[in-house]
C-alpha cells in the first residue's frame, strides 16, 4: 500500500483500505498489530559509528600509512627513538580527530533526544496524545495550529488548514489544504492539496486524516534514504594529502632503488648495507610532522566554530568551509527556522518589555526595566 497514490483516491475508499472508522479510528488491538508489522514511525538514522570505528577512521589516510611504514623501517634500522617519535605524532593526530568527532556525535545525539514529537490520534473512539513514533498506518490523526505533522496523512476533513511545507519545497508561504480535492496520480508534492506530510507544520486551521505512510515510507523518509545512499566524497584537503602521500610513497620506492642500484654499481658496500642506507635516506625525507600540524590547525578551526555555536561532525570538513565561496541553499528551514519570535512587547502605557527565548519554545523570561517579571503573579506593578 505504500506506493499507492492516496491523493487520487476518494476518502471512503482510503478508509476502507485501512479498515479505519471515520469517527472512532482504529481499535487499539489493530494498532498494536500494525506497529509490529510496520515498525515505529521514525526516520532511521545512518548506522552509527562505534567509538572504535571513529578512532580507526583517523588512520584512513595514505600519508598516515606512509608514516606508519616509515616507523616500522626505523625500527628495522635500529632507530627506535625515531620510530617512537613518528608513532607519537600519528597517535596525537588520531586522538585529536577522534576526540572532536566523538564529541560531535554525542552532541548531535543529545540534541535529537531533546525533541520528542507527539501526535493526537483517535483510537477506540477516544482522542489520545501519544508519541509520534507509535503512530501506525490507518491511524486517525487530528492536526491543529502549531502541530508538527507526525506522518504522511490523507485528509478526510479540513477547516482553513494552512501548512508550512518549506522543508520540502523551500517556499515559506503556507499551503491551503482541501480534504475534498482529488489530485492527479502523478502530481508533485506541492500540488497534493489533500495530503499533509511528515515533518511539516500546521500554521493555522484544523484537519483530520488517515495515516497512509509512516517512518521511512513517508516522503521525508524517502529523502532521508536518498541522502544516506549518496556517496561521501573526500574534501579537497583530504584528496591533496592522499596525493601527497602517494607521491611520497613513489619517492620512497624510487629513492631506495636509485641509491641501492648506484651503490651496488660503484661497489660502495654489501647488499644489506646498501639496502639499509637507501631505506634510511627515504625515511629521513618523509615530513612526519605535516599530518600533526594539519590536524592541529583544523582542530583550532573546529574550536573557533564551536564558539559560534556550530557543530562540526568531522574535523576535515573545516577546510571545506574555508575554501567555500558560494553556498546555494533554501533559506527557510535551512538558514532560518520560519518561527516568528517575540523580542519586545510595547504595552499601551508605553512600557517596553524584553522577551527572551527562541522560536516556538515555551522557555523564556520577560524583563521590564531590567527586572524579571512573574507573569503568573496577580500583583504586577505594570
Amino acid at each position: 500500500m505504500d506506493n499507492d497514490a492516496w491523493w487520487n483516491i476518494p476518502v471512503d475508499i482510503v478508509l476502507s483500505r485501512f479498515k479505519t472508522h471515520p469517527f472512532k479510528g482504529l481499535k487499539s488491538s489493530i494498532a498494536e498489530d500494525r506497529i509490529k508489522k510496520y515498525g515505529p514511525n521514525i526516520i532511521k538514522e545512518a548506522k552509527k559509528r562505534s567509538a572504535f570505528m571513529i578512532f580507526i577512521d583517523q588512520f584512513k589516510s595514505f600519508l598516515v600509512l606512509i608514516l606508519i611504514v616509515a616507523s616500522l623501517f626505523s625500527i628495522i634500522l635500529g632507530e627506535v627513538k625515531d620510530a617512537l617519535v613518528i608513532l607519537a605524532i600519528v597517535l596525537l593526530m588520531s586522538l585529536l580527530g577522534f576526540i572532536q568527532e566523538y564529541r560531535a556525535e554525542k552532541t548531535i545525539e543529545a540534541l535529537r533526544k531533546l525533541t520528542t514529537p507527539k501526535a493526537k490520534v483517535i483510537r477506540d473512539g477516544v482522542l489520545k496524545v501519544i508519541d509520534a513514533s507509535q503512530v501506525v498506518p490507518g491511524d486517525l490523526v487530528i492536526v491543529e495550529k502549531g502541530d508538527r505533522v507526525p506522518a504522511d496523512i490523507r485528509l478526510i476533513e479540513s477547516l482553513e488548514l494552512h501548512v508550512d511545507e518549506s522543508s520540502f519545497t523551500g517556499e515559506s508561504i503556507p499551503v491551503l489544504k482541501n480534504a475534498s480535492a482529488i489530485v492527479p496520480p502523478k502530481a508533485p508534492i506541492y500540488e497534493r492539496k489533500n495530503m499533509v506530510f511528515m515533518g511539516t507544520y500546521v500554521i493555522r486551521g484544523k484537519g483530520k486524516g488517515v495515516v497512509v505512510a509512516t517512518g521511512m515510507n513517508t516522503e521525508l523518509g524517502k529523502i532521508a534514504r536518498a541522502i544516506e545512499e549518496a556517496p561521501i566524497e573526500k574534501t579537497f584537503l583530504q584528496k591533496s594529502l592522499d596525493k601527497l602521500g602517494k607521491n611520497l610513497g613513489y619517492m620512497f620506492i624510487a629513492s631506495v632503488l636509485i641509491v641501492f642500484i648506484l651503490g651496488y654499481v660503484r661497489g660502495l658496500g654489501t647488499l644489506l648495507e646498501l639496502l639499509m642506507t637507501s631505506i634510511a635516506l627515504a625515511v629521513a625525507a618523509i615530513p612526519e610532522g605535516l599530518p600533526a600540524i594539519v590536524t592541529i590547525i583544523l582542530a583550532l578551526g573546529v574550536w573557533r566554530m564551536a564558539k559560534k555555536n556550530a557543530i562540526v561532525k568531522k574535523i576535515s570538513q573545516v577546510e571545506t568551509l574555508g575554501i567555500t565561496t558560494v553556498i546555494c541553499t533554501d533559506k527557510t528551514g535551512t538558514l532560518t527556522k520560519n518561527e516568528m519570535t517575540v523580542r519586545k512587547v510595547v504595552l499601551p502605557s508605553g512600557l517596553v518589555a524584553d522577551v527572551s527565548g527562541s522560536g516556538y519554545s515555551l522557555e523564556g523570561k520577560i524583563h521590564v526595566n531590567g527586572r524579571e517579571v512573574d507573569v503568573e503573579s496577580k500583583n504586577r506593578e505594570w
